[in-house]
């Protein structure tokens, strides 16, 4: 049975909410200065879960696809989104992450053929606006490998979620496999890295424990499942429109459970940067069916659309 929209972007929001309660079990709960084992903790238990629930392997071409978008939006995404949090000030991190819109606007005009409304682009400028008014505050000169760490994290996320909708799935394999694919061979990939930079494994207690649970199951398994399940059937940028809210989940949770003010500014903030994220979840407008270009065709973004009436976006190209 068919998932209506607004049921289908709730249960796609709730990966970044997820994401926003990172810092907190992170800084409550795990041991300091342990960002690589963190990240394998999150990505390698949890790609093994879900691998061993679709119990299905890549085929043929799909196993380099898999890599690269393992690659993409885990291995290099979690231990540079990491570096920029441990070395920027005030939430800085939070706030190149939050133009990530743009980024996936311009990247689907490059790998899916979609143009950006201006719509999307100012959406994108007012999300990135309000997650600033939240997080960001006053500080000295910033760290330029904090800088280029964050904006590499979210480049190299924003590419992962352009491609994974470009190359959709292959047949017969679902949202479920694809997560599991990607999250393991993350998780591959940094564990070596994690066992160079920062040794051995530290001894764990039992809040140790209890926090890595969360982050496998609910914060990564469940969470990138939904996300993935989400960028199949939304439009890439629809998607990344929703990242808005972990930053702002975790302003909440900072006000809620760490005691941590939330002044007029930062409220303000967070209504613009929802309402960004909302706006970004509206329909473009349709173009007339039936429309023909000059030399009496249709268009590839038509063509798709009518070889796809259940694809919102009209223009992904499946490979």
């Amino acid at each position: 049975m068919a998932m209506n929209r607004p049921a289908l972007i709730a249960l796609t929001a709730l990966a970044p909410v997820s994401w926003g309660s990172t810092y907190a079990v992170t800084t409550e709960l795990l041991p300091a200065d342990r960002p690589l084992f963190t990240a394998v903790m999150r990505a390698l238990p949890a790609g093994l879960l879900l691998l061993a629930l679709a119990r299905v392997l890549p085929r043929g071409v799909w196993w380099g696809k898999a890599a690269v978008l393992g690659a993409l939006n885990i291995g290099a995404f979690f231990p540079l989104l990491f570096l920029s949090a441990y070395r920027l000030p005030g939430g800085m991190a939070a706030v190149v992450g939050s133009v990530g819109p743009l980024f996936v606007a311009g990247l689907s005009v490059l790998l899916l053929g979609d143009r950006p409304t201006l719509r999307t682009l100012l959406t994108g400028v007012a999300a990135a606006l309000g997650v600033s008014l939240v997080v960001l505050k006053a500080a000295g000169a910033l760290d330029t490998v904090g800088v280029l760490a964050a904006l590499a994290s979210t480049a190299s996320m924003s590419t992962g979620t352009v491609l994974t909708k470009r190359w959709g799935r292959p047949d017969g394999v679902g949202p479920l496999a694809l997560t599991a694919w990607q999250l393991t061979a993350g998780g591959l990939l940094i564990a070596p890295l994690a066992l160079v930079v920062e040794g051995a494994p530290p001894a764990l207690d039992g809040r140790a424990v209890g926090g890595y649970l969360y982050l496998a199951l609910a914060n990564t398994a469940l969470a990138y499942w939904l996300w993935f399940r989400g960028i199949g059937r939304l439009s890439a940028t629809q998607v990344t429109f929703l990242g808005p809210l972990s930053p702002l989940t975790a302003a909440v949770i900072g006000w809620a459970a760490l005691g941590q003010e939330l002044t007029p500014v930062q409220l303000a903030g967070m209504g613009l940067a929802f309402g960004a994220t909302v706006l970004g979840q509206l329909r473009p407008r349709p173009v007339a069916v039936g429309t023909v270009s000059g030399s009496g065709s249709f268009s590839s973004a038509e063509r798709n659309a009518r070889k796809d009436p259940t694809d919102v976006t009209g223009s992904v190209v499946r490979r």
